[in-house]
């Protein structure tokens, strides 16, 4: 088949990159650059990890997430994870990091428990009596978000897809099959596709009570020197607790360090909404960290990046098919840890027209 993908996420790469392993004709259309900075998946580098809390399926798909990552190592001929594992931080009963310990209990995945004074002792950047108790996984790291990008889009041109950059898809015909450019032009294929992450609601006006958007911001930060080291050699973190519902990523493989937290976020129906950094705004997602960062004002910050996120209400993925057009969205701010697997189940779906099967993997009721 002949098959359009609208949106050069990580989704919509990982799609094409699947779809051309199938032997489709595959043509990529992304209204930026490749990688966008300004998409969800263009930032320098997202977590993976198996702890899922609630959501189990989520985490027996992690399983899946890592052969994906794996096939795609091979093609690209560089892995771009760095498996440094991941700690979690639990300040008061029943918070997220306490759910994420529970889900791995249940689903009988290894962990290592710390008291405190343990934690602080291995882990020196941690403020003394700020926590109950932290836990390690080794089953979790750092993906490098652009270096992948730069590799699937030199790989999918090496292997004959047709790549369009800073191209603006502004409508898609459902029926017919076609996309229409900012500019007046039109491609027509067998088959559309759209990962367009948080601009999916543009382009599908009436999915914007499924697909809600979110302007958040990331705060880069360099670390007191003499916890430069810690920090090197730290995991991920995955929660600091309480309610911060904050992650923070080390500095790895040559990429800054930088704090991000789910409450700084704000509601917007425009993807493209207030993208500029506000002052003072990496020194307020950096002051939500502490407790449990200990001096956390000596964190000095050298970036701060916006994203623009879709979620759904149960934070689950999304699909819907309308006529030759089929809509996916790995949303909810976690998507990207499953970027290569959803392209194969997404490419697996065009090809074999099970687009219920795909619906049900992605809200991972089919594991």
């Amino acid at each position: 088949m002949n098959i359009i993908v609208v949106g050069a996420g990580i989704a919509g790469l990982s799609t094409a990159w699947s779809l051309v392993k199938a032997g489709h004709t595959v043509t990529l259309v992304e209204q930026g650059p490749i990688p966008n900075p300004l998409a969800a998946s263009g930032d320098h580098h997202r977590i993976i990890r198996r702890a899922y809390g609630n959501a189990t399926g989520y985490g027996r798909l992690i399983t899946e997430a890592y052969d994906a990552w794996d096939e795609m190592w091979a093609d690209l001929g560089e892995n771009h994870l760095d498996p440094r594992g991941f700690l979690c931080i639990s300040r008061e009963p029943g918070d997220e990091a306490e759910i994420h310990r529970e889900g791995l209990e249940t689903g009988g995945y290894p962990f290592e428990l710390f008291e405190p004074d343990q934690a602080v002792a291995r882990w020196p950047f941690l403020e003394p009596d700020s926590f109950r108790y932290a836990f390690f996984s080794t089953e979790g790291g750092a993906l490098h978000c652009r270096k992948i990008g730069a590799g699937l889009l030199k790989w999918l041109r090496e292997n004959g897809a047709n790549v369009y950059e800073n191209s603006r898809v502004v409508s898609v015909e459902d029926e017919r099959g076609s996309v229409g450019l900012e500019g007046g032009s039109e491609i027509v294929g067998d088959r559309v596709i759209v990962t367009a992450g948080a601009w999916v609601p543009k382009l599908f006006p009436e999915l914007g009570g499924t697909l809600k958007t979110y302007r958040t911001a990331l705060a880069y930060v360099e670390p007191p020197a003499d916890l430069l080291a810690a920090w090197e050699a730290a995991p991920v973190i995955l929660d600091v607790g309480g309610a911060t519902d904050g992650y923070m990523i080390p500095l790895t493989r040559g990429a800054g360090m930088k704090f991000g937290s789910g409450l700084h976020k704000v509601p917007t129906s425009d993807a493209d909404w207030n993208r500029e950094p506000v002052e003072g705004e990496g020194e307020a997602i950096r002051n939500l960290f502490s407790p449990p960062i200990a001096r956390i004002s000596e964190y000095r910050v050298t970036e701060v990046v916006t994203c623009a996120y879709t979620f759904t209400d149960d934070e689950r993925f999304y699909a819907t098919e309308r006529g030759k057009c089929l809509v996916v969205s790995a949303c909810s701010g976690h998507g990207y840890k499953f970027g290569a697997a959803v392209g194969r189940r997404v490419a697996a779906a065009a090809g074999d027209g099970d687009v219920e099967g795909l619906k049900r993997w992605l809200r991972a009721e089919a594991v």
